[in-house]
């Protein structure tokens, strides 16, 4: 039987022909990647909330300022053990993906992480670093929503981006040398556009669907974390703007 409308062995609902076991895969993959996508936002929020707990534990109270600049040894130790965990999460997919010893990993690298950049904010402005957040909120939240929404495919940027990230280290470096306002904006306004663009590019490598690559939904807190870093990283470019253009 083949006419539309019908119920056929071979095909679904013969709404356009077609087969059963695919329109099933596919409705299959689609409620994995959309609970893989859930996941993922959930680990994000967390770490998020506990990042800005540290930030404003350290901007608003500051016998905790004052603790942690006479004691500069736990800036290295933490900074350290950040990498470590870093590396372990990036390059040991086995640890990556057996639960719960990557959830436990992802919070103390989370915590980590917040801890280096509290200690990083308290040397702005209280306003400044409010104003950036409030900022790099917004950045991010229409940067997702364009991801989503978007037909262009940023998925086969990551070697454009890779470069680049390169250049900008590069770039960084020297401008330890040439210190001044407008080299330091340049370097920052570069920073947050090429951060910009890995929001995108990581967001859709997580939606898969159409784009031409994606990453695997047993990789959530791979996932999780490269969007956490790039809101990070996007997050300290703008703050280092906003300190620059008011300096």
């Amino acid at each position: 039987m083949s006419a539309y409308g019908t119920y056929d062995a071979e095909y679904g609902a013969a709404d356009e022909g077609v087969p059963f076991s695919n329109f099933e895969n596919s409705f299959s993959e689609k409620t994995i990647r959309m609970g893989f996508i859930r996941k993922v936002y959930g680990i994000l929020m967390v770490q998020l909330s506990i990042t800005l707990g540290f930030i404003a534990l350290f901007l608003y109270v500051p016998k905790v300022q004052k603790f942690t600049a006479t004691h500069i040894e736990l800036f290295w130790i933490a900074l350290v053990l950040m990498f470590i965990l870093m590396i372990v999460l990036v390059c040991c997919d086995k640890v990556r993906r057996t639960s719960p010893t990557n959830i436990f990993i992802l919070i103390a690298f989370t915590v980590l992480e917040s801890f280096l950049l509290g200690f990083a904010a308290g040397g702005y402005k209280a306003d400044e670093v409010v104003m950036a957040v409030g900022i790099c909120a917004v950045v991010s939240l229409g940067l997702t929503i364009f991801a989503f929404q978007t037909k262009w495919d940023f998925t086969m940027c990551g070697g454009f981006l890779f470069v680049a990230v390169l250049i900008l280290f590069v770039f960084g470096f020297i401008c330890i040398f040439i210190p001044g306002r407008v080299v330091s904006l340049v370097y920052a306004s570069l920073g947050a556009l090429i951060f910009s663009l890995y929001l995108v590019y990581d967001t859709q490598l997580m939606i898969g669907g159409n784009h031409r690559y994606s990453i695997s939904p047993e990789e959530y807190i791979f996932a999780a974390l490269n969007l956490y870093l790039d809101i990070i990283n996007l997050f300290l470019f703008i703050l280092q703007i906003i300190s620059s253009a008011r300096d």
